[in-house]
């Protein structure tokens, strides 16, 4: 009767622990070899379940070496699918992709001129068509977007912000009206492919920081204007997510001194009004969520000092004063979900030589920049109506990176999610539901394909939610031989990472990896 019992405690102890086994694991790898004496970069593209595109330039302007661009697109198994060759002209120089369901788009300019090139590959059978046309000279680009048969450029000329379109139908170019005004700044282009419209985020760098949304139509007319006062508290960021025919959810950061530090994060409901009365549209009152009244955005912080830090915040309320935090947010783009939407940021701060904590630092010179260390990232649901429904905290360990890109990657899986991101050929990863951690951090290290390799070397590493419960890990690694060290091989590696939970489909956008090698730039 003991040995009955014995036997049914085991048998619960197992079912009980089972989720426990729950991690990640290897799946495939593909390894392109990298020759370290050329120029040369690779960008990955995640389809989803239709693969993966790897983009691959090689040669270089400064030493008028031919510039070719290899366009590679594999199944979800790894395996090739098509390659195609683009070979660009010297004279052209790349500025910024942008990725939808059918197309890789590439933009490049012509070098001291407003001559401008935009280069279209279709996924399925890589088939390459170009366009060029002129845009505006001494044009400094930082936005690039793509819908239908129209592309967006956004940048600033002469310290003023522009927002051009351009047809590739037609091959004509359009200054959307009403942007190029003194002392504003571009926030953000947002694509809204369900109406047909795009959003341009502004913000002014005046008193009161006031913050706009700019809405034009596929002709390009302004259809609408909606401005936020920043008297009390000024908007750093927003993102959009339309979440029915007439209404959208802002969700960003904001500030209470018109900086670019953070004081937390808000969130309002847009109503979209008729597009030919843009007075129609109307915002319901932000909700402002300080980072102090989220329940675990301090959680990265030892328990002492986040007790401390909190104990500050609340002495400096009960004087009647606000208590100033300083972080510096990398938003992610919002997220849909079944209930409303989930946003994810990383909290980041430049460093520098000397310099272990450079919260809200001034710039002391670029030769002591070292890059930018990640604190944590914290995580927000939100139902339709804006309501906050539940928030986490995923600390980030050791972590520079000398481009500010998103690290932490989310893979939705049910009702949990899975976070995760890459260092130094290891993979870190949480699994939370809700405000609830459901597994602790785990290190997952990266495998070569066979078992008497070692990787000596590692950077770059990048990771993306791939699809279904797969991550897709990147970068450059040197292997050798596990008894013998001299004979090192260079290769660029992408891991089909595979996490044992069932799970939904996700997707991510593309990311670009390069060399550290100035030569690869």
């Amino acid at each position: 009767m003991r040995r009955l019992y014995c036997l049914l405690w085991l048998l619960l102890l197992c079912v009980t622990l089972r989720p426990a086994w729950a991690q990640l694991a290897h799946s495939m790898r593909l390894e392109i070899p990298s020759n370290p004496n050329e120029a040369e970069s690779f960008e990955v593209t995640p389809l989803t379940e239709r693969g993966v595109l790897v983009t691959i330039r090689t040669g270089s302007s400064y030493d008028n070496t031919p510039i070719r661009y290899d366009f590679q697109r594999y199944d979800v198994n790894l395996k090739q699918i098509w390659k195609t060759e683009f070979k660009q002209d010297i004279k052209f120089k790349s500025v910024l992709t942008y990725d939808t369901d059918q197309y890789a788009y590439h933009l490049f300019r012509e070098y001291d001129t407003g001559t401008f090139q935009f280069l279209r590959v279709h996924l399925d059978d890589g088939t390459i068509e170009t366009f060029e046309g002129s845009l505006v000279d001494q044009f400094d680009v930082r936005h690039f977007k793509v819908m239908g048969s129209q592309a967006y450029v956004g940048g600033y000329r002469h310290t003023r912000p522009v927002v051009m379109s351009f047809s590739f139908f037609d091959r004509s170019a359009k200054v959307l009206p009403g942007l190029y005004v003194n002392r504003m700044e571009l926030n953000s282009l947002e694509i809204d492919e369900a109406r047909h419209e795009v959003n341009v985020l502004i913000h002014s760098v005046k008193r009161h920081c006031k913050f706009s949304i700019r809405t034009y139509n596929y002709e390009n007319k302004l259809l609408r204007t909606l401005d936020f006062d920043g008297a009390e508290n000024s908007l750093i960021s927003g993102k959009l997510l339309p979440i029915n025919e007439s209404e959208s959810l802002l969700v960003g950061n904001y500030s209470t001194d018109c900086t670019p530090y953070s004081q937390g994060i808000y969130v309002t409901r847009i109503h979209h009004g008729d597009s030919n009365n843009a007075s129609d549209t109307t915002a319901n009152s932000i909700q402002y969520i300080e980072f102090s009244q989220l329940q675990n955005f301090f959680n990265y912080l030892k328990p002492n000092r986040q007790q401390k830090l909190l104990a500050r915040a609340q002495k400096k309320k009960e004087e009647g004063k606000d208590y100033r935090f300083h972080y510096r947010l990398l938003v992610h783009d919002l997220q849909p979900t079944p209930d409303g939407l989930t946003l994810v940021a990383e909290v980041y701060y430049p460093q520098y030589r000397g310099n272990t904590l450079a919260y809200g630092g001034n710039m002391r010179g670029s030769d002591r920049y070292e890059g930018y260390r990640y604190t944590h990232a914290f995580i927000c649901g939100f139902n339709k109506q804006g309501q906050l429904l539940w928030d986490n905290c995923f600390p980030i360990k050791e972590l520079l990176s000398k481009d500010l890109t998103e690290m932490v990657q989310v893979s939705q899986q049910g009702d949990r999610m899975v976070l995760a991101y890459p260092n130094d050929g290891e993979i870190t990863t949480e699994v939370i539901q809700g405000n609830k951690i459901l597994k602790e951090r785990e290190k997952f290290k990266l495998k070569t394909n066979t078992e008497n390799e070692k990787v000596t070397f590692s950077n770059k590493d990048n990771l993306m939610a791939w699809y279904g419960r797969h991550f897709l890990a990147f970068g450059f690694q040197k292997i050798a031989l596990t008894r013998n060290y001299t004979n090192q091989r260079e290769v660029f590696y992408l891991n089909k990472l595979t996490y044992s939970d069932e799970t939904p489909d996700t997707k991510s956008t593309s990311a670009t990896t390069r060399k550290s090698d100035g030569s690869k730039q």
